[in-house]
């Protein structure tokens, strides 16, 4: 089989969330990629001169062999596959159930938790910023993803299925806006996000924002 030509492509800080996904997901199949970047605060995502213009002018845009794809969670999907095991490491649980919960996951993360994700942008992660403390609103969807999360893990295993899967870098990065806040985090899942945070293809994604930041 011939190597695929796949293009990544980010916004400039690296901030995204929904890029991290897609570049853990491509760290963690071996597979080689380019890595590119459109400027969102300039708007060039809008320009009709950009590669993704015709997809959902948003990131992440993976291209694999002219094939365009946005939306994260169709990406890595898409990935797990194109790219399947056992030539490749899978992305998602092996059993069907499984699998579907992990998906249920990352679509819950990217459709709920609003007043996190406003109050507590990926400049916390990412930029070491400090944010003002929760209001109600966010009190309440940190209560949500708490009870939710421990539920999850309630097995007592280090990651959601058992063994690690995509969905994993997922629940571990909504985490990690109140943790690296300095929100009080239940002790376990403050240490399920930390464990998580550890994966080379993870600290690999924060090392490019912390690099554009220096």
């Amino acid at each position: 089989m011939s190597k695929p030509v796949i293009t990544l492509w980010s916004d400039a800080d690296f901030f995204s969330p929904y890029v991290m996904s897609v570049y853990v997901a491509l760290q963690e199949k071996g597979l080689p990629f380019t890595l590119k970047t459109v400027n969102l605060d300039l708007g060039e995502h809008l320009q009709p001169g950009w590669r993704g213009y015709s997809a959902t002018r948003r990131v992440p845009l993976l291209e694999v062999d002219g094939f365009e794809l946005s939306e994260s969670s169709a990406i890595t999907e898409y990935l797990d596959e194109s790219f399947a095991p056992p030539q490749w490491e899978r992305l998602y649980p092996h059993d069907l159930q499984k699998r579907a919960r992990a998906r249920q996951v990352q679509a819950w993360l990217r459709s709920d938790l609003m007043p996190i994700r406003e109050e507590r942008s990926t400049t916390v992660v990412f930029g070491g910023e400090k944010k003002a403390p929760l209001s109600e609103a966010g009190h309440q969807s940190a209560a949500k993803l708490f009870d939710t999360a421990a539920a999850l893990l309630s097995h007592g295993k280090p990651n959601l299925f058992g063994e690690w899967c995509i969905a994993d870098c997922d629940l571990a990065l909504m985490l990690n806006r109140l943790v690296m806040n300095g929100d009080d985090v239940p002790e376990l899942l403050a240490d399920y996000a930390a464990f998580q945070w550890q994966r080379s293809s993870i600290q690999r994604y924060a090392a490019l924002s912390a690099k554009r930041a220096g």
